[in-house]
């Protein structure tokens, strides 16, 4: 009987990972769409990419049913866990070297970032 449940369960979280995978990949699709600056922006790209992206690719691994492609899949989740913050870091810093600034508050004297830190909200 606890035979026939293993492929059962690996199925059904295989399938939920896809799915919960892929509404992450298409709220930062929309956030990408939506948000309105640059640094906004990076950020729903930043989701899509590792969290939606990663979540995928545990449901395949969990679905492939070959130890060699779920290990192929792992090292693919490895560095797409290890280049994605990498790069987003990197394309921010570039942005801000280049004179690219975050947009400011309504009064325009500090970064809405900035100005929810001194009030106490993150």
């Amino acid at each position: 009987m606890m035979e026939n449940m293993l492929p059962i369960t690996l199925n059904v979280t295989g399938g939920l990972f896809l799915i919960t995978g892929s509404i992450f990949a298409v709220i930062g699709g929309i956030g990408i769409v939506r948000l309105p600056e640059f640094y906004s922006r990076m950020h729903g790209s930043g989701i899509t990419d590792t969290l939606g992206a990663g979540l995928i690719l545990i449901g395949l691994m969990l679905l492939s049913g070959s130890l060699l492609v779920a290990f192929k899949l792992l090292v693919i989740l490895f560095f797409l866990t290890v280049t994605s913050p990498s790069s987003c870091h990197a394309l921010a810093h570039s942005a801000l070297a280049h004179g690219i600034k975050p947009v400011l508050d309504a009064a325009g004297k500090q970064p809405i970032a900035a100005k929810n830190e001194a009030v106490g909200k993150t």
